[in-house]
């Protein structure tokens, strides 16, 4: 390993902007690799150092030999560490919150909301630490008592993008480590700051060295790095498909246990009976909100003939009120990247030269504000008429753009919504009860709105998808999110 130890400053230190590798306990690594802030790319962010396999190694081997200690612990002395963690977290949610801003450029009020969802997720999981794991069961043998119990994997490894980055890496690492596991985890290039607040929040909770380990860097070095290692016993990734996937098959030809969540490709159904500005604001909240830059973003809706026209208009008077900027003070944050900002102006100029029709919006760099001297500032884009197969219908945009396209009938506005190759979350707008219960029945995607924005969840209850969007094995948060991070053992004892 070539990184150098480094004193580091406090997490509560106002101009913060450097991360490092953290190794068994020690800050390491030289800075060498510049975020900008994407809503004033003129202005450094962050710095973090490009890790190397070398770096990983390190971070596996430190995790390997905490890891014994740790499971060793009482749960609700781990589960103990975990609540303090979050209370500091917590304590620190402005200064999190606006570095969170300035390195992945959501609104300072969606920043503050995240570390106060990372802060809650630490203090739920550790509050599991007092909670049961496993069951007494009757034997039909005589004098025989039979017990189950839940074991640690060992060491895991966790992959988290940029769009939610602190939340994503506490969501993943709270089950880990409350299971008795250590962890490696190497967080987006994009978003390093967010990892290192959530890392400084444990370890100055009193989390032993080792057990929780950062390695920042490229992930086909250090990603690959962790997912080749055998002594990582599960990895838990969060980002494309095509990754997730290609990450799956190293994964499985050692039969490691893998956990992925990938893409999505939203859609809302909205029936003649749903209220159209109700129904509207339903939709601009999932699609624009975030900047439209999460997995869960509302990206393609489909409508019935009679509310088609004054869901339409109330969708463009709600897109209006989207204005995006820097986002310690707009209403709608800056996107993430020169190339998320291309790809988004790409897909809406694509669509238009194909014959779909611009509502709200803008594509080209004449009609926008936004770009590489001004920030990646990218209005809400509202496309109608397009084919059913068009890409901009089928296809992950990931920023501020929905289709909308009409349908005769609910049993067609269901069937559209179940003819993508993605399955995380869809929604229906309606006041009948029956088509509503229909709906969640027979939608397929793992989680389900009714009246309600596709983006956002609770953590106390199950998360994940189907097809294309998961692996559909073992879903993430609430106490359902510990059935990835162990196993299961059953033990007869004789009297």
């Amino acid at each position: 390993m070539t990184s150098t130890a480094t004193d580091f400053p406090t997490s509560t230190t106002p101009d913060l902007i450097t991360a490092r590798h953290l190794i068994n306990g020690v800050w390491l690594g030289e800075a060498d690799t510049e975020r900008m802030n994407p809503a004033r790319p003129g202005e450094l962010a962050a710095l973090s150092p490009s890790g190397t396999a070398a770096d990983a190694e390190a971070a596996i081997t430190a995790a390997a030999a905490a890891q014994p200690g740790w499971a060793a612990l009482p749960a609700p002395a781990r589960g103990a560490i975990l609540m303090a963690a979050g209370d500091l977290l917590l304590e620190r949610q402005a200064a999190v919150a606006e570095d969170l801003v300035r390195e992945e450029g959501k609104t300072l009020a969606e920043a503050k909301g995240e570390v106060k969802r990372a802060s809650d997720v630490l203090r739920f999981f550790g509050s599991l630490g007092w909670a049961a794991t496993g069951e007494v069961l009757p034997s039909g043998l005589p004098d025989t008592t039979i017990t189950t119990r839940r074991e640690p994997l060992g060491v895991v490894g966790l992959i988290t993008p940029w769009n939610f980055p602190i939340a994503i890496p506490a969501w993943k690492a709270a089950p880990a480590l409350i299971s008795g596991n250590t962890v490696v985890i190497k967080p987006a290039e994009l978003t390093p700051l967010s990892a290192t607040h959530l890392a400084r929040a444990l370890q100055d909770a009193g989390l032993p060295a080792g057990v929780f380990n950062v390695v920042h860097g490229k992930g086909r070095v250090v990603g690959d790095a962790l997912a080749r290692d055998p002594r990582i016993a599960g990895m838990s990734f969060t980002g494309s498909t095509a990754v997730g996937l290609g990450l799956q098959e190293i994964l499985n030809a050692r039969r490691a246990r893998v956990q992925l969540e990938m893409g999505g490709k939203n859609g809302v159904l909205v029936l003649d009976d749903a209220d159209p500005r109700k129904a509207a604001k339903v939709v601009a909240a999932g699609a624009f909100g975030l900047t439209g830059q999460a997995c869960t973003a509302t990206s393609r809706v489909y409508v019935t003939p009679g509310i088609r026209a004054a869901f339409l208009a109330a969708l463009v008077e709600e897109a209006a009120a989207y204005t995006p900027g820097d986002g310690l003070d707009a209403s709608m944050g800056a996107v993430v990247s020169a190339q998320q900002f291309a790809q988004n102006q790409a897909a809406v100029r694509s669509a238009v030269e194909r014959g779909a029709t611009l509502l709200h919006g803008a594509y080209d760099n004449s009609e926008l504000d936004g770009g590489t001297d001004a920030g990646f500032l990218f209005p809400p884009a509202v496309l109608t008429g397009l084919a059913f197969d068009d890409a901009a219908v089928t296809e992950e945009i990931f920023g501020p753009v929905v289709a909308v396209l009409e349908v005769p009938d609910y049993e067609a506005g269901l069937a559209a919504i179940n003819d993508s190759r993605y399955g995380l979350t869809a929604g229906i707008c309606t006041d009948s009860l029956t088509l509503a219960t229909d709906f969640a029945a027979r939608a397929q995607a793992g989680v389900i709105k009714v009246n309600r924005p596709t983006a956002g969840l609770d953590l106390n209850v199950p998360f994940g998808g189907v097809k294309d969007s998961s692996t559909n094995t073992f879903r993430e948060q609430g106490k359902s999110a510990l059935d990835f991070f162990t196993w299961g053992k059953t033990v007869y004892t004789g009297i």
